[in-house]
């Protein structure tokens, strides 16, 4: 009996640890099947390089928020009704840009490389030349870039800058028109005919100096006036640059106060000394000038027959550039300070788009008379159209052959050999130059080549 209840509980035992392992067995068979199926099937290489190119690194696809200093606004592209004045815009920039630019440093080369105009006159005209070309190159991009992008270059500190070289640059023109119109009364009214003596270096810096301190004193204020804004556009919610006259804080209490004392006083300071002060005085001087001449003009005919076409000449071309000076200053800075003094006498509410379009076209007007004064001036002065046709004619001299270009030399120097063997020639160019002809031409022989421009009647 209990032989049989052994042997039957081991069959049992048996059966289910069979039937636990098959069962066991059946489980991961399906978890095997089930795996089998939901294992991605394996790809080919070519395959994985498409799909790395369907979807690129996330990297460069997540979308990220910048703080504003990149955004700018673009009215060139797409093309709207605000793109057309946007190209006008750029179209005149160029254009003053460029005729500025060559025009200014056409001028400074002549004078410098001109061994007969190294005179205080000649120079002074040079320096308004390099002035001007600052203003070109430094401010009109500046502008032009804040007008299309409404940002503003250099941040903060061309909003100083700007301004300061602008302001700079009416001190200077107002000081040379002034200095030109004294050297030309001591001119006109001298017994003899002066024509500009070649000076040395440092007699014309240290007149020089006198312009460039003096201009560079009175801007000194617009460095601690103005002072950048920044806003957001409600219509294209693109971050906006401007500039606004309003000192720091910071500063000290007194000089605080003297900064606010010029923003208040600012429109008439500029009225009355950069633009009512060089006109008058240039103008005062013009007739006293001829007052004088006219009561030293000699009675004896003779006298006036030997001395008067020369002299006559001299002051007629002297005349001729400072008042060609003057009247193109005038025209251009007189827009400006007549709305400046209307709207502040009406006292007209002017929106603010408004006041930035007439800054604009302020602004615009000084870059027209720094492109304009250069080329007036070739076109006025004779020494200095006759020195800028010579250097035009050096350069086309370079371009021919060899041949040609040494037999025009001969030529040229054959010419001038002769033209100086009269004694009312060598008279002529020893007044203009200051030496005598044999002095003259080793100086220029012992020059470099590039040196040896202009014509030294």
């Amino acid at each position: 009996m209990s032989l049989i209840e052994s042997s039957s509980s081991s069959l049992l035992e048996s059966s289910s640890s069979s039937s636990s392992s098959a069962h066991h067995r059946g489980d991961e068979g399906v978890r095997a099947h089930q795996h089998h199926h939901h294992r991605a099937p394996r790809v080919p290489r070519a395959s994985r390089s498409k799909l790395r190119e369907r979807h690129p690194d996330p990297f460069f696809t997540t979308p990220r928020t910048f703080n504003g200093s990149l955004r700018v606004h673009n009215p060139l592209f797409p093309v709207t009704e605000e793109s057309y004045s946007a190209y006008a815009i750029m179209l005149l920039a160029l254009t003053v840009f460029s005729a500025g630019i060559v025009g200014n440093l056409a001028l400074m080369c002549i004078v410098w490389h001109s061994y007969s105009l190294k005179s205080t006159w000649h120079c002074a005209l040079a320096s308004l030349a390099l002035w001007d070309f600052t203003v070109l190159f430094f401010c009109l991009p500046v502008v032009i870039f804040n007008e299309l992008t409404k940002r503003r270059l250099m941040g903060d500190l061309s909003c100083r800058i700007v301004p300061y070289v602008e302001v700079t640059s009416l001190g200077v023109t107002t000081f040379t028109l002034c200095a030109l119109s004294i050297d030309r009364f001591h001119a006109v009214t001298s017994v003899q005919a002066r024509p500009p003596r070649v000076e040395s270096c440092q007699s014309i810096l240290a007149k020089l100096s006198v312009i460039w301190v003096g201009s560079l004193v009175l801007a000194a204020p617009e460095l601690l006036l103005w002072r950048l804004e920044q806003r957001v556009s409600p219509r294209t919610g693109l971050p906006v640059d401007s500039c606004s006259q309003e000192p720091s804080v910071a500063l000290p209490e007194t000089l605080y106060s003297l900064v606010l004392t010029y923003s208040e006083a600012r429109m008439w300071w500029r009225f009355g000394c950069f633009f009512c002060l060089p006109l008058l005085f240039t103008g005062a001087c013009q007739l006293l000038t001829r007052h004088v001449a006219d009561e030293k003009r000699p009675s004896s005919a003779a006298a006036s027959a030997s001395s008067s076409p020369k002299k006559q000449r001299w002051e007629r071309q002297l005349t001729r550039t400072v008042v060609a000076l003057a009247s193109v200053y005038a025209v251009c800075s007189l827009p400006e300070n007549a709305w400046n003094i209307v709207l502040a006498s009406a006292g007209v509410e002017v929106g603010v788009a408004t006041l930035a379009l007439l800054a604009l076209i302020g602004q615009f007007l000084l870059f027209v008379r720094a492109a304009a004064t250069p080329v007036l001036l070739l076109c006025v002065s004779r020494s200095l159209g006759q020195a800028f046709m010579d250097c035009c004619c050096c350069c086309c001299d370079e371009c021919l052959p060899p041949d040609s270009s040494s037999t025009s030399s001969s030529t040229n120097a054959t010419a001038v050999s002769s033209s100086l063997s009269s004694p009312v020639q060598e008279e002529k160019l020893k007044i203009v130059s200051g030496t005598s002809p044999a002095e003259f031409f080793d100086k220029v022989k012992d020059a470099p080549v590039e040196l040896i421009i202009g014509t030294p009647c």
